[in-house]
């Protein structure tokens, strides 16, 4: 049974209860997730095979499916609950797009979404949650996002023009907390490439300028294959890594977010986005702690409601947005997606070795970067069984404190 504490209160509260800085914290929120986590989904799609015209009907889907979810929960719950997509997801169909068809993976997408929305009903997430380690599955993220890193190295040694001055950017803004705040590193990382390549005469972009979203609908596929390999490293991304996160950011800030509730919106939309090709659904972390990072708690979801709306336009026009991506060097999406993921990564490897089940999460990190399908089921799912079973072998004690 789903749980929560709406506040059912009118529509006119809403414009008294926005103001500036709930503004300023939405268009900053939204930018973050505009910029980076895009240019992820585009250096996934395209390394995987997927077309202009699949990316844009999945960029449609995260944004506008899921922008009208998160209106719908900051409205009725009065708390900042934005919905977006899982970047560790994103990241895991990238190598099975190397063996599997898009139909499967949109066929795992459908089964994972169910398989939430039948947690979040059941009242079974914490269970959910708990049940493999932490460790053991930041292992298989940190596995899986090393190759961003790498990528955002080899960018800059290929096309040090474009992505060194990224970098500069990033760095130098970092490490200025107070002009940070402000700016936030990764936009002004994005805006110094941007200018760069504008300065190089590098946009390549095609000639129409203005495009709606005509989104495509695609007929899953269903095989053992893609179940196995996907549905639960999916759901554990969406449930334990993207969810908890945005949950522990949530209650640090004081809210009380409705934990059922945002599995069944996450399962519900997941099953609904992946009809045009989108990954499952998740409670985001980095623009939920956005919008809670300032004003009065009671009008934080004011933000959320403003993000949602952005998200809804940015859908609309996603062919538009996704050809101007499409058209700035390769480099760029790297050192874009690289810069977005490194603070991901680094949380990754400290959640992984810093305490209990330090050698499951070093195997499953082994096996997930090697990147060997076995029976054509590819090695994240591999990595989490690998690691799961060295720690009940070897780290028995670490089973025994966590119970």
């Amino acid at each position: 049974m789903v749980t929560g504490n709406p506040q059912n209160r009118g529509l006119s509260p809403v414009f008294s209860d926005f103001g500036g800085v709930y503004f300023a914290n939405a268009v900053v929120a939204f930018l973050f997730a505009a910029s980076g986590p895009v240019a992820i989904i585009l250096a996934v799609g395209t390394r995987g095979g997927l077309t202009p015209s699949d990316l844009s009907s999945w960029i449609f889907g995260a944004f506008f499916v899921n922008g009208l979810i998160s209106i719908a929960f900051c409205f009725f719950y009065r708390q900042p609950l934005v919905f977006f997509w899982t970047i560790p997801g994103a990241v895991l169909v990238g190598p099975a797009l190397g063996h599997l068809s898009w139909a499967e993976v949109i066929g795992a997408f459908v089964a994972t979404g169910i398989l939430m929305l039948a947690l979040g009903l059941s009242g079974w997430v914490r269970r959910a949650m708990e049940a493999f380690p932490m460790p053991i599955v930041m292992g298989m993220v940190a596995g899986v996002f090393l190759r961003f890193g790498l990528d955002l190295v080899y960018a800059v040694r290929d096309d040090p023009w474009i992505a060194a001055p990224m970098v500069a950017a990033f760095v130098v803004v970092g490490a200025f907390p107070r002009i940070a705040r402000l700016a936030p590193p990764l936009i002004v990382a994005l805006a110094v490439g941007m200018v760069t390549i504008w300065a190089l005469g590098r946009f390549q972009a095609a000639p129409e300028t203005l495009a709606v979203v005509h989104p495509n609908f695609y007929v899953p596929a269903f095989s053992w294959r893609a179940m196995v390999e996907l549905v639960v490293p999916l759901a554990i991304t969406v449930l334990v890594v993207q969810n908890g996160q945005g949950i522990t950011v949530l209650r640090s800030a004081g809210h009380a977010p409705p934990v059922n509730a945002i599995a069944a919106a996450c399962g519900a939309g997941a099953v609904v986005t992946a009809f045009v090709g989108a990954v499952p659904t998740c409670l985001t972390g980095p623009v939920n702690a956005i919008l809670s990072s300032s004003g009065e708690k009671r009008r934080q979801y004011t933000g959320g409601i403003f993000v949602g709306l952005l998200a809804l336009g940015f859908g609309v026009f996603a062919p538009v947005f996704t050809r101007l991506m499409l058209g700035t060097p390769k480099a760029f999406i790297a050192a874009l997606a690289g810069l977005a993921m490194l603070r991901v990564l680094q949380s990754a490897f400290t959640v992984s070795f810093r305490g209990g089940f330090a050698l499951g999460a070093l195997v499953t990190f082994l096996v997930t970067v090697a990147d060997i399908p076995i029976l054509n089921i590819g090695a994240p799912f591999w990595g989490l069984v690998s690691g799961y079973i060295a720690s009940r072998l070897l780290e028995r004690e670490d089973f025994a404190v966590k119970v």
